[in-house]
């Protein structure tokens, strides 16, 4: 049983929130690991939360080797729990206002080239068969959206329009995105193969057996096949989401809108794909600078 008011924080985390099992699994792991390092004997100690108490165990998280993001995810949700604390009055002022979490470098998305996903390669890639159609699709929907793992997971068919997709994104927040008539061509392709196993479910995506994707699952696909046509350490579904957005930027889009494409709250997070569209700007600036080109 989670300690400490803790199943309660949960509970509005979820109500309140509506933040996903994944995310509340991730809040509960954290603060209980917390408070195995306080080692408080009951409820009314956790007014003794305090600066110290948590660089205490900030120092120990670091000595036992978890990595500076691992240690400011952690304070993060222990930042949300004393916030929820003040906020019920059951602290009166909020610990964390005082704690800096270790300073990290900022890692640049890593992205796919154009050419890594052109439709000769997926052709050469997967087959015409039901299951080569789906995962080329999924690579497909990926790159061209940007949508997020879980949302191309929980996508139904009725979320699918001519010009347009339907998602649900974090804190079940609903979003638009416009679609190519190329890629509603390729669902369509995709489920007249569906059509063919008999099958009724409402989701969009799903396996051969008929049950629902589930992340490793897709998670392979993706691996699969950035493993094969690209030499990129990081070959998973987020990986296309990031080269999504920086070729956008790349060919024009706005900052603005592409937050609203990503289902990002705030726009730093979208800030980030400036940087790898550096090499962008140094051929606009060499083309238009006076002294920006080479002389030959």
């Amino acid at each position: 049983m989670a300690p400490f008011f803790v199943s309660d924080f949960l509970l509005y985390l979820q109500t309140e929130k509506r933040y996903s099992d994944h995310t509340r699994l991730a809040y509960q792991v954290d603060l209980e690991q917390f408070f195995d390092f306080a080692n408080f004997a009951n409820e009314k100690e956790i007014v003794e939360i305090n600066p110290m108490l948590i660089r205490g165990w900030m120092v120990e998280l670091l000595e036992k080797s978890y990595t500076k993001r691992s240690v400011n995810r952690k304070l993060s949700s222990l930042r949300s729990f004393c916030k929820w604390l003040q906020k019920e009055s059951i602290i009166q002022t909020n610990p964390m206002a005082k704690v800096q979490g270790p300073k990290t470098e900022k890692r640049l998305p890593t992205f796919a080239r154009t050419s890594d996903l052109t439709t000769e390669k997926l052709d050469e890639f997967f087959d015409d068969s039901f299951e080569g159609t789906r995962n080329k699709l999924i690579v497909e929907l990926f790159y061209q959206t940007g949508i997020r793992q879980s949302e191309l997971i929980h996508l139904r068919n009725t979320d699918i329009e001519k010009d347009r997709i339907k998602v649900i994104g974090k804190r079940n927040k609903e979003r638009i995105i416009p679609i190519s008539a190329l890629l509603y061509s390729q669902i369509e392709e995709y489920r007249r193969c569906v059509k063919l196993l008999s099958f009724r479910n409402d989701y969009l995506f799903f396996a051969k057996n008929g049950n629902k994707l589930y992340p490793k699952f897709v998670y392979r696909i993706i691996n699969s096949y950035l493993g094969q046509v690209t030499n990129l350490d990081k070959c998973s579904p987020h990986v296309l989401r990031h080269t999504f957005a920086t070729h956008m930027l790349n060919n024009g889009a706005g900052l603005e809108t592409l937050k609203d494409l990503l289902g990002h709250a705030n726009l730093s997070a979208t800030q980030v794909y400036t940087h790898n569209s550096f090499s962008q700007l140094t051929s606009i600036y060499s083309q238009a600078h006076p002294r920006g080109h080479k002389k030959k």
